[in-house]
Parts: structure tokens; C-alpha cells; sequence
């Protein structure tokens, strides 16, 4: 018989990839216990509605995003480029649950979750470009953070190192920042 924790992860496992596939409203936790041959009470054992397995789906992003933000804000001395390698090791880390925040902007409205993200992007301009940017600095800003996001996805195979390099790159350009 396999451990609560083994049934629990192949849960999450199970909902990312029919989230990913078909959205989150229109996958059912029936649909899910049936494709793990399990019945939906045991599913229930587990996640007490849709809203709660989404929401142990992106936590672990939310946590390590957080944890991210909070070590480059506490640093002193940080530099754009660090944390924009920082940020697309990230991005990159969880690209595949980022997917699902992006195709699922109701979902996750609706769980409070977007508003994080957002705040997310706001705590990383001030680092990067400073409190008392000019909109032209907060604008390249979110043109280099977006695009960074959108490169972990867009290219899934890609070479990291490659993709890495020329993502970075990238948003040093768009930030008006020295590549080296």
C-alpha cells in the first residue's frame, strides 16, 4: 500500500498535467481519482476541494519565490545582474507550475495568488532599479522581468546554460544594464 505521502504527490502530479491539458475549471477531482484508480473519497482524504490541490500545487513556488525575494531584499550590496540570475533560476526551477499560473488567471485570482506574483515584480523593480525609479525604468523592468519568465517557458529545450546566458542578456539590455 503506498504511504499518504506517495498518494499525495501522485495527486498533484496527476491534476498539474490534466490542469496543464485541459484548465483547471474543466478537470473534475472525479477525473483525477479515476485516472489514479483511486476513489474520490481517498482523494478527498487528501484535498478538500479543487481550490485546496491548486493551492498545494503553487505553494511550494510561492514559498521558495518568497524565500528568493526576501534573501536578495536582505542583501546588501546585491547587483541587478545577480538577481536577475537568481530570478531565472527560479523561473526556470518552476517553469512548469508558472505555466499553469499563467493559463489559470481566473483560478487563481480568485485564490488570491496573482496579487502575490504581482507584488512580486514590484519588490524586484525597487531592487533592481531603486525606490524612486522613473517609469521608463519601471516599464524596462517589467519588460525585463516578464520576458525573462516567458523565456523558461518558451524554450523547454534549450540548453539551461545557453538559455541562461542569453535570457540574462536579455533583460540586462532591456534594463539598460552592461552585459559583461
Amino acid at each position: 500500500m503506498p504511504r499518504q505521502s506517495d498518494t499525495k504527490q501522485r495527486i498533484m502530479q496527476t491534476a498539474r498535467e490534466l490542469f496543464a491539458r485541459q484548465g483547471v475549471r474543466q478537470t473534475s477531482l472525479q477525473e483525477i481519482a479515476d485516472r489514479l484508480g483511486i476513489t474520490k473519497p481517498a482523494l478527498y482524504y487528501h484535498f478538500a476541494s479543487r481550490e485546496d490541490l491548486v493551492r498545494s500545487i503553487v505553494t511550494p513556488l510561492l514559498e521558495d519565490g518568497e524565500r528568493f525575494l526576501s534573501g536578495i531584499e536582505q542583501r546588501a550590496g546585491v547587483t541587478p545582474r545577480e538577481v536577475l540570475e537568481g530570478f531565472f533560476d527560479f523561473h526556470y526551477r518552476h517553469r512548469r507550475d508558472m505555466l499553469l499560473l499563467l493559463t489559470e488567471m481566473t483560478t487563481l485570482t480568485e485564490l488570491g495568488l496573482i496579487d502575490v506574483v504581482l507584488a512580486w515584480r514590484g519588490r524586484l523593480t525597487r531592487v533592481v532599479v531603486g525606490p524612486d525609479a522613473t517609469l521608463r525604468q519601471q516599464v524596462s523592468a517589467v519588460l525585463a522581468f516578464g520576458g525573462m519568465q516567458d523565456c523558461t517557458m518558451q524554450f523547454p529545450d534549450a540548453p539551461y546554460d545557453e538559455l541562461r546566458a542569453w535570457t540574462v542578456a536579455a533583460a540586462c539590455d532591456a534594463l539598460g544594464i552592461a552585459a559583461p
